[in-house]
């Protein structure tokens, strides 16, 4: 079972893009807010391509492939144009999502169960070119193994429940079971959606967590007091939880 005291953090720098794609022009410049958040203490950058293109381009994404110095975790849909432009630029991680383009923000897991194997397909074009895959899921048993089955080397827990209903137990239970459950299958076991300064805590002190991907609290926090102290408020919660828990 994977336990280990420091968790990585990944900022998402989606919304960095949502800003600038308001006036289709070049600022904020997501790359740099990159090299900013990784100058903040982040372990890696994650950017989301999405099939409509709604924040972050394929410029940009060719760009951070060539300006990040720590992990780029590129998020996508299983298709062929998004699978290809992988195979190409290569990042260290491809974390795959289900996608639907009416929805505001992802709502919930990949259904890796009823496309398992197109699921298994992608994983395998991936790692033919030393890409480590992980899964977006909802913490669930059957998915969580179905993911170890079509031999995904992670799985991103979908925290979207938890961080709506941070004080119910079930949610929390849920994301604590699923974690055991991955580490228990050899599958390193990350998580994200929704987090916050305010709610990671009883997140980041889940023992089998080992990265959680953060971003639209830490851009909005931004506004206020800069990117790189927003990145550090994050990493602060996560270690001051990561201390307090019994390893």
């Amino acid at each position: 079972m994977t336990s280990l005291r420091y968790q990585r953090l990944y900022v998402n720098i989606d919304h960095v893009a949502t800003v600038r794609q308001a006036r289709r022009g070049r600022e904020p410049d997501p790359v740099a807010a990159a090299v900013l958040c990784e100058q903040a203490g982040a372990d890696g950058i994650t950017a989301h391509l999405r099939e409509d293109r709604r924040h972050i381009q394929d410029d940009d994404i060719h760009r951070l492939a060539a300006a990040v110095t720590t992990v780029l975790n590129l998020e996508c849909a299983i298709t062929d144009d998004m699978l290809r432009l992988a195979e190409t630029l290569r990042p260290a991680q491809v974390t795959l999502v289900p996608e639907r383009r009416e929805e505001i923000t992802t709502e919930g897991g990949l259904d890796v169960l009823s496309h398992e194997a197109a699921v298994r397909s992608a994983v395998a074009r991936l790692k033919a070119v030393g890409i480590r895959t992980s899964l977006f899921i909802d913490p669930d048993e059957a998915a969580v193994r179905c993911s170890q089955a079509v031999g995904a080397d992670a799985i991103e827990l979908h925290t979207g429940t938890y961080s709506h209903h941070p004080r119910e137990l079930v949610p929390l239970m849920a994301l604590r079971k699923a974690s055991a459950l991955g580490s228990s299958l050899d599958l390193a076991v990350h998580a994200g959606h929704g987090l916050s300064v305010h709610n990671v805590g009883p997140v980041a002190a889940i023992p089998e967590i080992e990265e959680l991907n953060i971003g639209h609290a830490i851009v909005g926090r931004s506004i206020f007091v800069g990117l790189e102290r927003a990145v550090r408020e994050i990493r602060d919660a996560m270690d001051e939880a990561r201390a307090a828990d019994r390893f």
